[in-house]
């Protein structure tokens, strides 16, 4: 059965039509416009108490009962363990790809949400908070190049860490960050952006979105 996935144009939002691609999973997607304050709708906010988007309905939950499932952390390992991909089931294995994709989720993520609010959304009014904001987007970017100075993917082979990393790092131009300066970066970005499925998630909800480039570009 078909996997309802409520999304909008944003790196969260992109991890999981990036996994649902990449697991090879019907969905049928309903976006919800957060320019609009349409996460705010009783309907949505039933399945995403928050009101932030990404969230999934699975008509086929683990019981075979309708599970929603919100927070893009839970909602690619709830995908990883009903597909049984991109998720190792050795202990050692699956606790590296849990590490990165909480680093995603806990620093490099939000880190890069602050950056984009004060220098694209904000510029020029809060200079403290961008200086900031920027000098640790470098710093987990030196973070995340020097992992992959040692491993061709996050957690040694490609899994859900790299889905949940990819599309913050898409936007490097909004962020100021030139690629080339992280070669390991640079070659794992290249890498994914390779992947047709990955380029076939990038798209959705709306086509291509700002920043994100093709390989060797």
């Amino acid at each position: 059965m078909t996997i309802e996935f409520y999304t909008w144009s944003t790196p969260n939002g992109r991890k999981i039509s990036i996994a649902l691609e990449e697991m090879e999973l019907a969905y049928d997607v309903h976006p919800i416009n957060i320019g609009q304050d349409e996460q705010f709708a009783p309907e949505f906010v039933a399945i995403s108490p928050s009101g932030m988007i990404p969230a999934i309905v699975d008509p086929e939950g683990p019981d075979g009962q309708p599970i929603g499932v919100f927070e893009t952390g839970a909602i690619l390992l709830y995908l990883a363990r009903k597909t049984g991909r991109f998720l190792p089931e050795a202990p050692r294995a699956r606790g590296l790809v849990e590490q990165w994709l909480m680093w995603q989720m806990g620093n490099f993520g939000p880190t890069l949400g602050q950056l984009h609010h004060f220098r694209r959304f904000n510029p020029g009014k809060a200079p403290y908070a961008t200086e900031r904001f920027s000098e640790k987007a470098q710093r987990f970017y030196r973070v995340l190049d020097t992992r992959l100075s040692e491993v061709e993917y996050l957690a040694g082979a490609y899994s859900i860490a790299d889905m949940a990393t990819l599309p913050w790092a898409a936007r490097h131009p909004w962020q100021g960050i030139s690629l080339p300066d992280y070669p390991n970066v640079k070659r794992w970005y290249d890498a994914l952006a390779a992947r047709p499925a990955v380029n076939r998630g990038m798209e959705v909800p709306e086509g291509k979105p700002s920043g994100w480039t093709p390989p060797d570009s």
